[in-house]
């Protein structure tokens, strides 16, 4: 009986063993880089011309943040002259908050008026267009990269309003 014993014992501790030594040489795991503030200023923003063509009249584009990992960007948008923005479509989802002035949107027939602090989501591949008056801001946010695709072309000269 005792050498049945002594063998079970044996036996556990030899199970044990490799246990007690993985515990022993578990290493942590690596920090990851802790997420970052941000903080911008509107006079020290960085903007540059979306429709080059359009010269002073073109809208302008701030990329506030791109996620490292997704590419889920947050971006502003500024038009100098109201601007007819033809049907696109993205392949994230999208939102929409009007910061200044209006834009009207619109998508599968329905037209929406959006003023200073209006919302609005557009999901992945929704073929939309807007109407933007002069002097508007839009704060955009998409969950994977920011792309643009044109059904019929993009915004010319033909597209300006007042």
């Amino acid at each position: 009986m005792r050498i049945a014993t002594a063998i079970v014992v044996a036996g556990v501790v030899i199970l044990l063993a490799p246990s007690a030594q993985g515990a022993q040489k578990k290493e942590k795991p690596a920090k990851a880089q802790p997420a970052q503030a941000l903080f911008e200023n509107y006079a020290d923003l960085k903007w540059n011309k979306m429709l080059p063509d359009l010269g002073g009249d073109s809208p302008e584009i701030c990329i506030l943040r791109v996620d490292p990992k997704t590419k889920a960007t947050q971006l502003l948008i500024r038009t100098p002259k109201g601007l007819h923005v033809r049907p696109h479509w993205h392949r994230a989802n999208e939102t929409h908050t009007m910061i200044v002035g209006t834009s009207t949107f619109a998508h599968d027939g329905q037209r929406v008026e959006q003023g200073p602090g209006s919302f609005n989501y557009l999901p992945a591949k929704m073929v939309h267009e807007a109407w933007t008056t002069a002097g508007s801001i839009v704060f955009i946010t998409v969950d994977r990269a920011w792309d643009v695709n044109w059904v019929d072309g993009p915004p010319t000269a033909a597209d300006l309003t007042k």
